[in-house]
């Protein structure tokens, strides 16, 4: 399950994005600063844990503007002991939402030669003897930012690598097939990375393995849901009028109130298990909300 603002803190808004930080990166905080890394101090080892915080951030704002810039919905970022996470809703384009994925990445490629010239400026200037953990944060922030590129780019669901096969797999065999093709990989990733993970002791790395796989299975079960979907017959006469597909006939749609499943347009927007009433939906194919009538409008 992917982190949520339930039990975060809001930090701040910036470029109408929300940006909450959950409760749990103080603890693991706390514990990381408190082991430390060999040869670096605990004022430096601070600074850096905040730089990554940074750099994580830096990551997540480029997934959320990249998918703006399609034509998407992206408003809130939550950052925690794992990493960060852009919630983003890209238009349902194996395009859009490529480049949605890849952006994050981007960032710490364009990272790469910055920091790069950095160290090298403190290599040539001879700073590693005149402030040498200052030389130690330059080096450390460097092999973590290339780190945090080359973990984000495995093939693992719903890593960036993972979701970037699957969008490009999405060209070629569809929607549906592609998630299932992009989330089988991922087990196998995940089983090749739990032997990893058993053989060296570090059971950081078994706290992926165990996320990794509850986010693979998810993406299995997303992938028979959207198989479904697109093997469903549709409501004749109705159209979305955003990207123009007729809605499908069967229990697609959670009433937000009971949780139960029911089809949204044979019901007329009505709960057939509470009886609450929907003046809204929201179309399946391109995840855009529209009043229940725009649908009649074809």
């Amino acid at each position: 399950m992917l982190p949520s603002r339930k039990g975060s803190i809001h930090l701040f808004r910036f470029l109408g994005i929300d940006v909450y930080l959950h409760w749990l990166w103080f603890v693991v905080a706390v514990i990381r600063i408190g082991y430390g890394v060999e040869g670096i101090s605990m004022p430096v080892w601070f600074a850096l844990y905040l730089a990554v915080f940074v750099i994580v951030l830096m990551h997540e704002f480029g997934h959320a503007l990249a998918c703006r810039s399609v034509g998407g919905r992206a408003d809130q970022i939550v950052l925690w002991p794992l990493g960060g996470v852009a919630y983003v809703d890209p238009p349902q384009r194996p395009g859009a939402t490529l480049w949605s994925l890849a952006a994050g990445p981007l960032v710490n490629v364009i990272l790469v030669p910055i920091l790069s010239v950095i160290w090298l400026a403190v290599i040539r200037f001879e700073v590693e003897y005149t402030m040498p953990q200052f030389y130690e944060f330059v080096k450390t922030l460097w092999w973590i930012n290339l780190v945090l590129l080359c973990f984000n780019l495995l093939p693992i669901y719903p890593l960036d690598g993972g979701q970037i096969l699957r969008s490009l797999l999405w060209y070629v065999v569809g929607r549906a097939r592609s998630l299932m093709i992009a989330s089988m990989i991922g087990l196998v990733a995940i089983a090749a990375l739990l032997i990893f993970a058993i053989s060296s002791l570090t059971p950081w790395l078994w706290v992926l393995v165990a996320f990794a796989l509850l986010q693979c299975w998810s993406g299995l079960q997303q992938a028979r849901m959207l198989s479904r979907l697109e093997a469903a017959p549709r409501h004749a006469g109705l159209a979305c009028p955003n990207c123009h597909h007729a809605p499908p006939v069967g229990e697609f749609w959670i009433c937000g109130h009971c949780r139960r499943p029911f089809d949204m347009f044979a019901a007329q927007g009505i709960c057939p298990h509470c009886g609450v009433v929907f003046e809204a939906s929201r179309c399946l194919e391109c995840g855009q909300v529209h009043l229940l009538q725009q649908f009649a409008q074809v």
